[in-house]
């Protein structure tokens, strides 16, 4: 009897093992947006069907740089199949050979979905539309629409109204606050068509706009890019990652074309 109650407690745990892995990885999976299970930072036959492509291999950093055109700095590290930003070295508030990183490519009409986490405290931010000319924009948010990333308990920006995690920064609040606690992982969808503008986080719909229209050129100006005459009006641009001097880790980064 011993024995056999000592069987059947291994057989339990190990059920209880198996099938806790297998709920991770079919988390993993939804977030991709797939009915069938897809290992971390890989395409499923279905998605490259589709038009998938990924913008991180899960290893390197191949196919990005840092905004500017210079190769992507040190801080930008990955593991364990994330691509986090390293903030141990810092100068005053800035990162050490940070900075935001932008991918190679350009998109227009694109979806785009990808996974993150932010460390306590921390802000980042995923900007699309980026339009890299360094002789006439200092950064990418100049040009560039962002999504908010953010630890909405502990950063001073979620205070601010349409500063928090998923609202179209400083321009849409979030129709629903769907975000998770800092450390843990939230899923991202971007799409946008022909200006239409939709933003998903954690599988609800948060924002959806037009954007180029005479309504979106009001909002701009009513917001803090307003001294900026470029901003929002590319119809085509890189996505970027920000390096907020905090640390931030994303992962599952992928885009199709429309």
């Amino acid at each position: 009897m011993k024995n056999w109650i000592i069987s059947t407690a291994a057989a339990l745990a190990a059920f209880s093992c198996n099938n806790s892995s297998d709920n991770g990885e079919k988390a993993t999976a939804d977030s991709l947006g797939t009915g069938t299970v897809a290992a971390a930072n890989q395409l499923t036959t279905e998605q490259r069907k589709e038009g998938w492509q990924l913008l991180f291999d899960g290893q390197s950093t191949r196919g990005w740089h840092k905004y500017g055109g210079k190769p992507v700095g040190s801080a930008w590290k990955t593991a364990d199949g994330t691509l986090y930003l390293d903030t141990t070295i810092k100068k005053d508030w800035q990162v050490m050979d940070g900075g935001d990183i932008v991918s190679d490519s350009s998109f227009e009409n694109f979806h785009l979905k990808l996974e993150w986490k932010i460390a306590i405290n921390g802000n980042s931010g995923i900007m699309f539309y980026v339009h890299e000319d360094t002789l006439k924009y200092k950064w990418p948010w100049e040009t560039a629409p962002e999504m908010q990333v953010l630890d909405n308990m502990g950063h001073p920006d979620s205070k601010i109204i349409k500063h928090r995690a998923g609202d179209l920064y400083d321009l849409i609040s979030s129709a629903k606050e769907t975000v998770k606690p800092a450390g843990e992982w939230n899923q991202v969808e971007i799409k946008c068509l022909d200006g239409k503008l939709d933003f998903w986080l954690n599988g609800e719909n948060v924002v959806s706009t037009q954007l180029w229209d005479d309504a979106w050129k009001k909002l701009v100006s009513g917001s803090k890019f307003s001294k900026m005459p470029d901003f929002g009006t590319y119809k085509s641009g890189k996505i970027a990652l920000q390096d907020h001097g905090n640390t931030v880790w994303y992962r599952n980064v992928m885009i199709r074309k429309l």
